[in-house]
């Protein structure tokens, strides 16, 4: 059922489905909505399941925040909506970007039942000093763009540049999205790992670029009750990729 909620004025739409004595919270990755995760839904309905699966603010049925949102305030709307929801016995599981969020929603909630990480973001990559000779580039052609047109016409011209630089994720985004984006990517979320309590299941796709399967042995490495599955010619949408390999290691967390 499509439901919607508004919280400290920011509307968020989610799908609220089945009746099991569990609920499982769905929280799709960067540029996609709750319908990406379909089949995922299915697999929890299967295991007798409450599912809730999420649009993010700036995707589906969410509309954008008014402001530039990190991973913190994205978690703080699901603490919000978890609590609006009175929800008690509920585990997450996070595709990439829902994933950043899933980690750190964890971290400071031992009440989390399960967490299921999927292709997740949130170990910042190594980065070459090519890499940042371009960043201080960028920043330093930023404020000298700032002096010379004016905040808002530098922004415009600076969201063109940034289009045909980035990823295709980023050319995709709107302006405010793209600049949420820039800031969501460089968080690091190493740090909160050992925080996470609930038992946590890594599933990856051996062929992830986006994320690499290095993240992943890194993730169970640090995080106490970590477990890794990987699967060999699957890309970043593992879930996508192998359907039937990944709703049978899911089926058997969620039923353990």
């Amino acid at each position: 059922m499509d439901k919607d909620i508004s919280l400290d004025g920011q509307k968020l739409h989610y799908t609220d489905s089945g009746r099991g004595a569990h609920t499982l919270i769905l929280m799709h990755g960067w540029g996609c909505d709750h319908t990406t995760l379909a089949s995922v839904e299915r697999v929890a309905l299967a295991c007798d399941y409450r599912v809730i699966n999420v649009d993010f603010p700036g995707f589906g049925g969410s509309p954008e925040p008014a402001e530039v949102w990190g991973v913190e305030r994205y978690t703080q709307l699901m603490e919000k909506f978890v609590d609006a929801l009175s929800l008690t016995d509920y585990s997450l599981l996070g595709h990439s970007f829902g994933g950043r969020v899933g980690i750190l929603f964890s971290s400071r909630h031992p009440e989390v039942r399960k967490l299921v990480l999927v292709d997740a973001a949130g170990i910042k990559p190594r980065r070459s000093l090519k890499y940042y000779l371009k960043v201080y580039s960028f920043k330093l052609s930023k404020r000298l763009m700032y002096l010379r047109y004016g905040r808002e016409e530098a922004e415009r011209r600076l969201d063109v540049k940034r289009a045909k630089a980035g990823s295709s994720d980023y050319a995709s985004a709107s302006p405010m999205m793209r600049r949420i984006l820039s800031k969501c990517v460089n968080e690091d979320l190493t740090s909160v790992l050992k925080d996470i309590k609930a038992p946590t299941l890594l599933i990856w796709g051996e062929n992830d670029t986006a994320t690499p399967l290095a993240d992943a042995r890194k993730m169970e490495a640090l995080i106490p009750d970590a477990g890794l599955v990987s699967f060999a010619g699957c890309g970043h949408y593992s879930f996508l990729d192998n359907p039937q390999g990944f709703a049978a290691v899911l089926t058997s967390f969620l039923k353990a």
